[in-house]
């Protein structure tokens, strides 16, 4: 899901990038490289986000678990 919102935001960066230089002369795209930094970071806080929950529940007891409910 994070891998979809990347691409589809680059998608839509670039296209309004585009849009914003026919309005504004000076205004001019981002190099690669902050770019790919910033899904860099995207998708490795998705992970996170996505393991550590992931972990959690791996360690509870599912019988445990339906007993209680």
């Amino acid at each position: 899901m994070a891998g979809a919102g990347v691409i589809a935001g680059a998608a839509v960066g670039f296209m309004l990038a585009r849009l914003a230089g026919e309005f504004f002369v000076e205004a001019r795209m981002p190099g690669a490289l902050p770019v790919v930094a910033s899904a860099f970071v995207l998708m490795a806080v998705a992970v996170v986000a996505s393991v550590l929950p992931a972990a959690r529940a791996a360690r509870v007891d599912v019988m445990q678990a339906l007993r209680s409910e």
